[in-house]
Order: C-alpha cells, then sequence, then structure tokens
C-alpha cells in the first residue's frame, strides 16, 4: 500500500462502528467457553492481549462491550487454567483439529483483487471439506463446523472427540496427506509387461506398459487418475495448447516435446489407465495432477500449517475482522458453493460517508459493483470499513 497511513479520524470511526456493533449484536461463545484461552487486539493498540479466561458470559459480554477491540480470538486447545500466564501452568487437555486456508498461501494471487482472491480460496476450501474430511478421512458432518474468517480465507473447525488428544506430529500426518507431501509416483502405477520373449528356456519381458489407477479408485490413486485425465482433455481442447502447457510451468522445448508425445493414440490410451513409459509424460502429470488435486495448507515449505499447532489462537465466530469489517460467519456445510462473503458477511451500515480512496478499487459488495477511482467518493459504510482496513481510503 506504499506510504498511505490511516488517519486518526478514520481509525476512530472504526472504534465506533465496531463498539456499536458488539454492544448491540451477541457474539456466539464456543462450547466449553471456560476452559478456552481469549486474546484481543485492540483499536490503536500494540501487541495481542491474550492468556485471558472467562468462567460466565456475562464477565465476557462486559468485556467485549466495554474495550475497543478490533480482533478477537479464542484458543482450539482446552486447558484446565486457560488464563494462567504461561503455555505450561494452562495445562492443555486437547485441541480441534483446525484448518485454516488463506489466501497468502496460494500461488500466483498477487495479481488479484480481493474479490477474485475470495474465489480462489472458496475452491481450495471445498476441495479440503469435500475430498479430503469428508470422503477420504470419513469425518461425521456433526463435528465439522466451517467459518469464513472475516478476512482472506476460511477455518474447518474439527471436533470429532476421536481427534481432540492428537500430538502436532500426528496431526501434520494429516496435512501430509492432504497436501501429499512426499507422495511417489511407484505408490501411484505400476509397470505392467506387456510382451515377452524367449532366450532358450527362459522367457523375459519386451515390452512394458505404464499403469495407472482408475478414476474410481478410493485416496490418491483415484485423485490422480481422474487429475490426469482432466489436464489431459484440457490440454488437447485448449487452442492453445503450447500456451497452456507452459501455464503448468513447463519450459518451450519440454512443452513442444509432450505435445508431440500426446498424440491421439496415446490420449487415448491414458484414458484407459495406460500411461506409457514417457518419462516425460510420467513426470508432467504426476506432478500436475499432484497440484491440481492437492490443498494448499501454507505458505511454503518452511511454513508450519495451522493444523499441526495444537495451541493455536483462531478468530472467534461472530466476531469483526479488523482489517475488513466483515463478519466471521458460520457456513452450512452443504451451503460452501453458493455462500458469497461480501454479501452473507457484511453487516455494518450502509449509511453513507464520504472517504477519500487511495488508489483505483473494483469490488462488488451487496450486489452492486463499485468502481472507484483515486479520489474523493461517497459510499456505503460497510465498503468505508473494508477500505480502511485494508488501508485504501480514509475518512474525510
Amino acid at each position: 500500500m506504499g506510504s498511505f497511513s490511516t488517519t486518526k479520524e478514520s481509525l476512530e470511526f472504526l472504534k465506533n462502528l465496531f463498539s456499536q456493533y458488539y454492544e448491540s449484536s451477541k457474539v456466539d461463545l464456543p462450547d466449553r467457553f471456560s476452559r478456552r484461552e481469549f486474546a484481543f487486539i485492540t483499536f490503536g493498540g500494540k501487541g495481542m492481549i491474550r492468556h485471558i479466561g472467562f468462567n460466565k458470559k456475562n464477565q465476557f459480554y462486559r468485556f467485549i462491550k466495554t474495550t475497543a477491540l478490533s480482533h478477537i480470538y479464542y484458543s482450539s486447545a482446552y486447558y484446565k487454567k486457560p488464563d494462567a500466564a504461561t503455555m505450561q501452568e494452562k495445562d492443555w487437555m486437547g485441541a480441534e483439529l483446525i484448518f485454516d486456508l488463506d489466501s497468502d498461501h496460494l500461488p500466483n494471487v498477487e495479481s488479484l483483487s480481493y474479490e477474485q482472491q475470495l474465489d480462489v480460496v472458496k475452491k481450495e476450501f471445498f476441495k479440503l471439506v469435500d475430498d479430503f474430511l469428508l470422503n477420504d478421512f470419513d469425518f461425521d458432518q456433526r463435528y465439522i463446523e466451517l467459518y469464513f474468517s472475516g478476512g482472506r480465507g476460511y477455518h474447518c473447525h474439527v471436533k470429532d472427540p476421536n481427534i481432540l488428544s492428537l500430538d502436532s506430529n500426528e496431526r501434520r500426518e494429516i496435512v501430509d496427506y492432504i497436501t501429499g507431501r512426499d507422495l511417489k509416483d511407484s505408490l501411484i502405477f505400476h509397470e505392467q509387461i506387456t510382451g515377452l520373449k524367449r532366450y532358450g528356456q527362459r522367457t523375459y519381458p519386451s515390452a512394458k506398459s505404464l499403469k495407472m489407477p482408475t478414476p474410481d479408485e478410493p485416496g490418491w490413486r483415484g485423485r490422480i487418475s481422474r487429475g490426469i485425465i482432466e489436464i489431459v482433455e484440457e490440454i488437447k481442447k485448449s487452442k492453445k495448447p503450447i500456451i497452456k502447457l507452459k501455464d503448468y510451468g513447463v519450459n518451450d522445448s519440454d512443452a513442444k516435446k509432450l505435445l508431440l508425445d500426446l498424440s491421439e493414440e496415446r490420449v487415448s490410451r491414458i484414458k484407459q489407465g495406460k500411461l506409457d513409459q514417457s518419462k516425460l509424460i510420467r513426470k508432467f502429470f504426476l506432478n500436475n495432477a499432484l497440484r491440481n488435486t492437492a490443498v494448499t495448507m501454507s505458505a511454503g515449505e518452511t511454513d508450519e500449517p495451522v493444523t499441526c499447532d495444537v495451541k493455536r489462537l483462531i478468530r472467534l465466530p461472530g466476531s469483526l475482522h479488523g482489517k475488513t469489517g466483515l463478519k466471521v460467519v458460520k457456513i452450512p456445510i452443504n451451503k460452501i458453493d453458493e455462500f458469497n462473503p461480501l454479501n452473507d458477511a457484511v453487516v455494518l451500515s450502509d449509511k453513507p460517508i464520504k472517504v477519500y480512496v487511495s488508489k483505483p478499487i473494483n469490488i462488488k459488495i451487496k450486489d452492486e459493483r463499485y468502481n472507484l477511482k483515486e479520489g474523493e467518493h461517497i459510499i456505503p459504510t460497510y465498503l468505508a470499513a473494508l477500505l480502511i482496513g485494508r488501508k485504501a481510503a480514509n475518512i474525510i
């Protein structure tokens, strides 16, 4: 955002909006709330206020109504002493399994608008829930809670009693499976002898074919098979297949060779589950089918996913996100596809507010498209809060 900074007037505007919201809205507390640690960030405050516990609901509500809060968090873990000053003293009792998907974790999203990033990350979230949690892991829907984070992504809380006691390493195994980490082609493909030669009294293989799983197989085998067939069809249907292959990260010379290898006969064989022995084809398809079907859960190899953290703080459902003014909204598991955060998470007023916009903005919110140039504009309060929070506007 360059040197653009939020003015005191804009900060006060957000502070008042949030205070009004918490004064009039009932924010639901999580189950076993007295066993949770709570944490807060205030408007204009430095750092996070944490290690706070509440034994009674009215204590919590009194606190959020009398404190200028921009962010509210609670622990995914349950503790015997949630308000203890150190993690060891808290005495960990177990933790929900948390998945936090954010557009920051996804590749090549820097050039996308906020609106577009929300669309991309929702598709990734649907893949996580539908393909992996419900199908591969067969979690019961009653133990799964889904939320829009209020910012740039989505949270999934798995509360199955069987997983509450899992340690970090056990949770990491779940992450490794979902992200396809260390998935080897030998686990997916197998060689099949298609011809024999006889030398004296012995016979030897004269030809081999690389077999791939059928699309209806469970787990990663079927997933990779479906991914390969989708990529083949995408490339063959493309009017510019070389460019399409380059989009997949293939260099120019390999793209031309790969396209030659993908003859009609070979494509037909691939759809029959016969991948052949082209090393280029084998490597290309495994890598890209994996990339298309796995879930991206962290910003890089060294970035530890939230899921592995047994003491994670997560945004409180029903609270407002301090950088957008959008609500952390619970999403019914059968409504992910139709959920629109820029409609369904908007809870602030539509009262007109005059702002100075620092850069061009194009966004559709509450079913209305705003194409704003740099300069002065009168816009609804909910959009003003979003732009101020994202350091793209100030109150005039």
